[in-house]
């Protein structure tokens, strides 16, 4: 899964970059136009397996971010900017709520809903310039040849239109199945569901829970498709330069029980409507990232291809079940081990063991 990074210039874009893969960007690598890395997605449930198991390797799953230059109404390059941003399956958008008299914001003051809906704004331009192009050429093929699937692909796009024209986001407009299905391949930017991180003043660390409430970001909040996650950018660098243990002690010191970064990774996962099966065993604990509701069957061919085409049974044990007995064996004593075929609709946490052929 790709997530990209958007926002205006100043906001913290880069160093939210930083924080969530690691990666290193130094002074000549840092005004590139793009950045590309991976951040692990934190599960608490791997080391009681790994307890258990003693297994040689420990493997998260893991988002892919791209973080693209700030937005500075400076079209031609905006549009340059934005048509990688097509590529990813969500958007962060970074706000600023933060003082830096060194840095001052570019728009004089400091306004959360409006540069979220500023950039919003030109999401949604730049989805309106690419559907006007593609209903343009809808019309002439459609003078010269009356097309079912092209008529509703048109009558789609143009309820697309309509909204766009309205200031509303495409992820606001409720489309059946087979509609979605017709435009997903244009991949509108006002579509993907969007990450609002808001980069706060390192005072607020104390109340970073009721941010959202007290900063008046509850409307942000409400939208289709959109979540709110504050975060201290300057704490959460000083953060990732740390060990563990350094950082559980700097985090303690200013009322933090779990980092921004962790957050802002599950809010991420959890908006694309992402969840975790596990597999154990002596070789690897690893945590495997399917979409929520999805089947044992398409579980397997997360694995791998071959196991889902030689699908037999899933055996199926919950985390809590399983770390409570302490095995397999234990848990299989209780009752509590299922044999599931491939319509078995996995949760979240679920611990199996596919049983395939070949």
């Amino acid at each position: 899964m790709r997530t990209g990074i958007i926002g205006l210039p100043g906001v913290g874009k880069t160093s939210l970059f930083k924080i969530l893969t690691r990666a290193h960007v130094d002074a000549k690598s840092a005004h590139a136009p793009t950045h590309v890395g991976v951040a692990r997605v934190p599960d608490a449930r791997l080391a009681p397996l790994a307890a258990i198991y003693k297994p040689k390797k420990i493997t998260h799953t893991a988002i892919e971010y791209v973080d693209v230059a700030g937005l500075a109404r400076d079209k031609a390059r905006d549009s340059a900017l934005l048509v990688e941003m097509r590529q990813v399956d969500a958007l962060v958008q970074v706000v600023r709520l933060f003082q830096d008299p060194a840095n001052p914001h570019p728009a004089g003051s400091l306004d959360a809903r409006r540069d979220f809906e500023n950039i919003e704004i030109e999401l949604m331009l730049h989805d309106l310039e690419q559907l006007s192009r593609r209903l343009e050429r809808l019309e002439k093929d459609l003078k010269k040849k009356r097309e079912p699937q092209l008529e509703r692909e048109q009558a789609v796009l143009l309820r697309a239109k309509a909204a766009l024209e309205a200031e509303q986001p495409l992820r606001s407009l409720e489309l059946a199945p087979e509609e979605a299905k017709l435009i997903t391949g244009y991949m509108f930017l006002s579509q993907k569901p969007m990450l609002c991180a808001v980069n706060l003043d390192d005072a607020e660390a104390p109340n970073i829970s009721t941010a959202v409430e007290r900063l008046g970001l509850a409307s942000i909040a409400s939208k289709p498709q959109v979540a709110v996650v504050p975060f201290c950018g300057r704490i959460e660098a000083e953060l990732a330069e740390l060990d563990d243990a350094e950082a559980a002690e700097l985090m303690s010191s200013y009322g933090l029980t779990i980092s921004g970064r962790d957050r802002l990774i599950q809010a991420t996962y959890e908006l694309l409507g992402l969840m975790s099966f596990l597999t154990a065993g002596e070789p690897e604990v690893r945590a495997w990232m399917i979409r929520r509701g999805a089947t044992a069957l398409e579980a397997a061919g997360a694995i791998h291809s071959d196991i889902a085409r030689g699908f037999i049974k899933a055996e199926v044990v919950s985390f809590d079940h399983l770390t409570a007995a302490g095995s397999v064996a234990a848990a299989r004593e209780r009752g509590q081990v299922r044999l599931e075929g491939k319509e078995y609709v996995v949760q979240d946490g679920d611990v199996i063991l596919f049983r395939h052929s070949g």
